[in-house]
């Protein structure tokens, strides 16, 4: 084990945690601390002797302070080599003392992206520049230098400091190392996503023209621009979790810095035990699909699937009929609203023989918080979340989605095509009524989060069957008729790819289905059009598939 003593500190923080017991601590080994600005201030304050940066370079803070350990008797002093004799030298001859600890962290520049209010000016102003110099450089000299660049390393560092008499190992110094370059690297992925997200919106508004060609030839995705040919990810730990899909797997719940729009990351948490990997997947999936409803809606979602959906006058009549889609499913299930949940919404949530894994929504009201949280059946189990009002960030729509495999992510654009029904084509005899356009539009919204092969029977826009997840459409067909019962009759049916064979229509017709929408493109197209028009059912095509691995 290589240890090396700490003679010489530096110490400039943002957050000052534990730093007067750290500064104590080094004190006691005779260690010479060197500090800046507001540091300096807070540990002489607590009557600790400290030479100011200013002492050291003979130059004054510069620029309010944008300026201070910048500076050669600064960073000579972090990175010069113990064991080459030529650095040595050179530090003897400039005067320049070596600095064996670097004590720092950073700006609070993901904070203040979070922080509701704050402008761009005070952002930039909370970007580091010193510090992550400093911090790279003690780094990158670790063999020499320890970096401290998290309060949580203190108690660390200094018991190893007590029990070798003011030193530390090559293997601790290594290991701090590592930790300072995460900390910075993740910093600059932070400011660097934090700028294209910027850029993003002003293209989305128009506030900028030249903004789209920017974006496209620096690599950036915009817009169906390319894809970055690098690619940098950086997110912050929001929550441990107690274990992932299963109980051996552990888990944990990342988000990504800076984030405001209303959606699972940052909604918070007003009731109930604290959430599972399966949760927060289920919740992603119900609040995704509830958000695309323009009337109140309602959503169940079981195993990343809804199992129910419906729209309604009130919300309470929504949940209704969401909820008796099927049952048997959404026991257990999670659900979400896109309005607040009222009196009467939560007293129908409370019925006997209903358990809910989670509840998310806009708001809740005061009455129907209390309700789901002292009835007897409820209040130990259930957990509730809320999103604030679901506005529509336009930044959203250009977000991409990832998926991880052995080595490495899958990366694509999000499936945000309109659904608007603008481009819809009508290949059949018979032409849809206008009620049954209505349950194609609702069916085509849910089959989009559905597990393909998906299919999604609807009557009077509320969801009466799904089949989802299975190695044959026909046999999606096949589950959704049995879920949905005699409720196929006169149903609407949805399909997220187009049909390879006529055997899904012959199905659909035994079922009492009506109208049918799906995507088109099968070189058999013509074989289910004139399987639709043998049976009388009105089909029409989107030229959009929502196939959902």
């Amino acid at each position: 084990m290589t240890l090396r003593p700490v003679r010489r500190a530096l110490l400039s923080v943002s957050d000052k945690t534990g730093l007067v017991d750290m500064a104590r601590a080094l004190q006691h080994f005779n260690i010479e601390l060197i500090s800046t600005g507001h540091t300096r201030k807070t540990l002489t304050e607590a009557g600790l002797q400290v030479k100011d940066i200013a002492e050291v370079t003979g130059f004054p803070e510069m620029l309010g302070g944008r300026v201070k350990t910048l500076h050669p008797k600064i960073h000579g002093g972090i990175l010069a080599v113990r064991d080459n004799a030529e650095h040595m030298k050179t530090l003897e001859a400039q005067g320049i003392g070596p600095i064996d600890m670097v004590v720092c962290n950073l700006y609070p520049f993901q904070a203040t992206v979070s922080r509701q209010g704050s402008t761009h000016e005070e952002i930039v102003e909370n970007i580091d520049i010193g510090g992550p110099s400093m911090i790279r450089a003690a780094a990158k000299n670790y063999h020499d230098v320890a970096v401290v660049s998290d309060p949580g390393q203190y108690h660390g560092v200094v018991a190893e400091l007590r029990a070798n008499d003011g030193s530390l190992s090559l293997e601790t110094r290594e290991q701090l190392a590592g930790e300072a370059f995460s900390l910075t690297a993740g910093y600059d992925s932070a400011i660097s996503a934090y700028f294209v997200s910027r850029l993003e919106k002003e293209a989305t508004t128009g506030h900028n023209p030249f903004i789209n060609r920017w974006l496209g030839s620096s690599g950036f995705y915009h817009r169906g621009a390319q894809l970055p040919s690098n690619l940098s990810l950086y997110m912050e730990r929001r929550m441990q979790l107690r274990y992932g899909e299963n109980p051996h797997q552990q888990a944990a719940f990342y988000i990504q810095p800076g984030i405001t729009r209303p959606c699972v990351a940052t909604a918070e948490s007003l009731h109930g035990k604290e959430l599972s990997f399966n949760n927060l997947l289920d919740l992603d999936s119900a609040l995704n699909l509830a958000r695309d409803f323009e009337e109140p809606a309602a959503v169940v979602i079981k195993h990343n699937n809804p199992c129910g959906a419906a729209v309604g006058l009130t919300l309470e009549e929504a949940f209704r009929r969401a909820y008796e889609g099927d049952p048997l499913s959404a026991y257990g299930g999670v659900i979400a609203f896109n309005r607040e949940v009222d009196e009467a919404t939560a007293t129908q949530l409370t019925e006997p023989k209903r358990f809910v894994e989670c509840v998310i929504a806009p708001e809740f009201s005061d009455e129907a918080f209390d309700l789901l949280t002292t009835r007897p059946t409820w209040k130990k189990s259930v957990r509730l979340l809320r999103t604030g009002e679901l506005t529509n960030d336009p930044a959203r729509a250009h977000a991409l989605d990832f998926r991880c495999i052995d080595g490495g992510f899958l990366v694509e654009s999000r499936d945000s095509s309109a659904d608007d029904f603008k481009d819809l084509k009508v290949v059949t005899k018979r032409k849809p009524t206008e009620a049954e356009l209505a349950d194609l539009r609702f069916a085509w919204l849910v089959c989009k989060h559905v597990k393909s092969n998906a299919i999604v029977l609807v009557k009077d826009r509320m969801v009466v069957g799904v089949g989802a997840g299975q190695m044959s459409r026909v046999d999606s067909t096949h589950m959704a008729v049995r879920k949905a019962g005699d409720r196929s009759k006169g149903s609407a049916l949805a399909s997220d790819a187009f049909f390879p064979f006529r055997d899904n229509i012959d199905e659909a017709a035994k079922a009492g289905v009506t109208a049918i929408v799906q995507p088109g493109g099968s070189m058999r197209d013509q074989d289910s059009i004139d399987a639709c028009d043998e049976h009388g059912i009105a089909m029409v095509l989107t030229g959009i598939r929502h196939f959902r691995h």
